[in-house]
């Protein structure tokens, strides 16, 4: 069985990510997406929300592949969460060069750490490449529309968030 892990935040999950997991499912038998609970980010969504969120958008996108999609939350290092999963692959999304930088790095410290984990890059779809959970967040502080980069729950989600947010938050 092949497995693969596709990581990161996830605060939000976006379109974009959703279009990598769509993709990446087709690639795998089972799909793991690892939650990375990274307390230096100061997220907006609490880790249990943010996996709530996660399963949400991916419950009928394992169905329609016919492969198994799991959430799991880590906070270990990567490769780490990558063995305690059974992962071969790990799946990341590219958006522009700057992302490219950054992973290539990535992989050549995971590789160092274990060789026999493979990273798969996926491009993001030329629609989705803009979209970034820190920008969708801002323009959400802000009052301005995300529903082109968010499903309708993970708008509703933002909006009732920012709506109970204290004013400081709302200011900066």
């Amino acid at each position: 069985m092949r497995i693969g892990l596709y990581p990161g935040t996830f605060d939000p999950i976006t379109l974009g990510h959703v279009d990598i997991i769509q993709r990446a499912a087709t690639l795998v038998d089972r799909l793991v997406i690892g939650v990375a609970i990274n307390r230096d980010k100061g997220p907006l969504f609490s880790l249990e929300e943010r996996v709530a969120m996660v399963h949400a958008e991916c419950d009928a996108i394992g169905q329609a592949r016919g492969v198994e999609i799991v959430v799991h939350p880590f906070e270990n290092l990567l490769i780490d969460c990558a063995r305690d999963v059974g992962a071969s692959v790990i799946v990341r999304g590219l958006r522009a060069v700057a992302d490219f930088e950054y992973e290539f790095q990535m992989v050549g410290m995971n590789r160092a750490l274990d060789a026999s984990v493979e990273t798969v890059f996926l491009m993001a779809d030329a629609r989705r490449q803009a979209i970034a959970s820190k920008l969708v967040k801002e323009i959400a502080r802000l009052g301005g529309d995300v529903s082109k980069f968010v499903t309708p729950a993970v708008n509703q989600a933002l909006r009732a968030r920012y709506a109970a947010a204290p004013a400081e938050r709302k200011a900066g």
